[in-house]
């Protein structure tokens, strides 16, 4: 049953539900949402790129599929916040980066294309930091994007825009890109659902600069949508080398039993102390799968921190992502994108294969974790948002984003699914994520565990205060 009136509100699922009742209509909706970022964006800044005559046209178009009984299924006339990193037919693809070519695509990437052929309908494009290079948002084109529980905090990054669109009821679902972490931290900064699939589970075309470590996937307010999304978007196509398509749904898959699951939970990652607040809040989730049946052990780290190889291959990625540039062009850039440059263009050759033997090794170290464990619970990340427009927090001893972020580019390195989920508040009201990982091609057990936790502990009517909502955010 739905439990609001408010269209802002709505997840894509309970839209689909009032489309085929008739009681809303997609165009109403959409309507909506582009009522809500002009409300609200000048506050977060999510939104880099906005087409209200395509959207619009796009929902008339659903709309009369609704009518006369033609929709093209669940996610037919559902807005969609797409990252500005995602090729769509008719839009450009600016990347955060002033070096972009601003002419619009002939082509759809293959997330667009899967989705648009579901009927979506595209709100427009979400800010990243300049060619999604760092773990929060800010960039020379678009400046910063602010968190939706505070707007003096970040939203984390890369894909921020996508993470401050959906708490504020500016986008019901939106997409994301993650080589380091990049949809897990703007989820557990801003308090949303964000999941990284196993990597070829969903194509990425053009192929990333960051293609060793690089995944797409949804960022949503449920895990139900987020599966949702994941049965539309797991389609293989023949420009990336992605895996088979996927015989079973995910949706379908969530009502799988959590009861007797064998599930690791780590609370530290390497040296960096966890802020006690969120130590707090990820062990009273911890709790909840213990009280749904599950056997938990607290487990030490697993492997010695890849921080060095994941440096060689993500800044290696930037590095080739510019290597075509000028002076004149790089001069334009983020003085920060332009130091992990020249410190990827000090690595050799043999510094590469090292990185990919670590890789390897990690890879074959995770998968014999999972023969005993069938989960992985860590925090999502150590601490809860910091000042908005740094790289690191206030007096951070290290000056690069990888730092603060041990629990999500180990999974990067790996390809294995991992999932944030909010679990609390801190005592300044920002949100703290709880991580599920599993084993490779273990997508839909990720899912519906995470789902089970937010079923049994859900915070999905919290929304900011920004939104405007009666709800006291702050009252966790």
């Amino acid at each position: 049953m739905i439990q609001t009136t408010r269209i802002e509100e709505l997840t894509a699922l309970e839209l689909a539900e009032l489309y085929a009742l008739k009681e809303l209509s997609p165009v109403e909706a959409a309507e909506t949402f582009l009522r809500q970022i002009h409300r609200l964006d000048d506050q977060v800044n999510a939104w880099c790129f906005l087409d209200e005559e395509t959207t619009l046209q796009q929902a008339r178009a659903s709309e009369e599929r609704w009518r006369r009984g033609l929709e093209l299924g669940l996610m037919d006339g559902v807005p969609v916040a797409v990252k500005d990193m995602f090729v769509t037919a008719g839009w450009p693809n600016i990347k955060g980066s002033k070096t972009s070519d601003s002419a619009p695509w002939a082509v759809d990437s293959p997330v667009v294309g899967a989705l648009r052929q579901a009927g979506f309908v595209a709100l427009g494009r979400t800010t990243t930091p300049e060619l999604g290079w760092k773990g929060v948002t800010d960039s020379p084109l678009c400046g910063a994007t602010n968190n939706p529980w505070n707007p003096s905090k970040t939203a984390g990054g890369s894909s921020g825009g996508s993470g401050a669109a959906v708490p504020l009821g500016m986008a019901p679902v939106a997409l994301g890109t993650d080589a380091g972490g990049s949809i897990r931290i703007p989820a557990g900064f801003c308090g949303l659902v964000g999941h990284k699939p196993t990597q070829g589970r969903i194509p990425m075309w053009p192929a990333s600069a960051f293609a060793p470590l690089a995944h797409p996937g949804p960022m949503t307010w449920t895990v139900a949508d987020a599966a949702l999304m994941m049965d539309v978007m797991c389609q293989p196509d023949w420009r990336d080398t992605t895996l088979p398509a996927n015989t079973h749904s995910f949706l379908d898959a969530l009502e799988q039993d959590v009861k007797g699951l064998r599930i690791a939970y780590c609370p530290q990652f390497g040296e960096l102390a966890v802020d006690p607040q969120v130590a707090a809040c990820v062990e009273k989730a911890v709790k909840i799968f213990e009280l749904l049946g599950a056997q938990v052990e607290v487990v030490a780290a697993p492997f010695s921190d890849p921080a060095q190889s994941f440096a060689t291959l993500f800044y290696g990625g930037a590095a080739n992502a510019i290597r075509d540039l000028d002076a004149d062009q790089r001069a334009v850039m983020d003085p920060g994108l332009i130091e992990v440059v020249e410190w990827a263009q000090t690595q050799s050759l043999l510094d590469y294969t090292a990185a990919m033997n670590e890789r390897a090794a990690l890879t074959e170290t995770l998968s014999r974790f999972h023969q005993t464990y069938d989960l992985l619970l860590t925090p999502t990340l150590p601490l809860t948002a910091f000042t908005t427009g740094r790289e690191v927090p206030e007096n951070w001893p290290n000056p690069r984003w990888p730092s603060w972020t041990p629990f999500t580019y180990p999974f990067n390195l790996t390809g294995q699914p991992a999932c944030s989920v909010p679990c609390g508040f801190d005592d300044q009201g920002l949100p703290v994520g709880l991580q599920l990982v599993g084993a490779r091609h273990q997508d839909a057990l990720v899912l519906a565990a995470a789902h089970a936790y937010q079923q049994a502990a859900p915070l999905t009517h919290l929304r900011p205060k920004l939104f405007g909502s009666p709800l006291d955010a702050q009252d966790t």
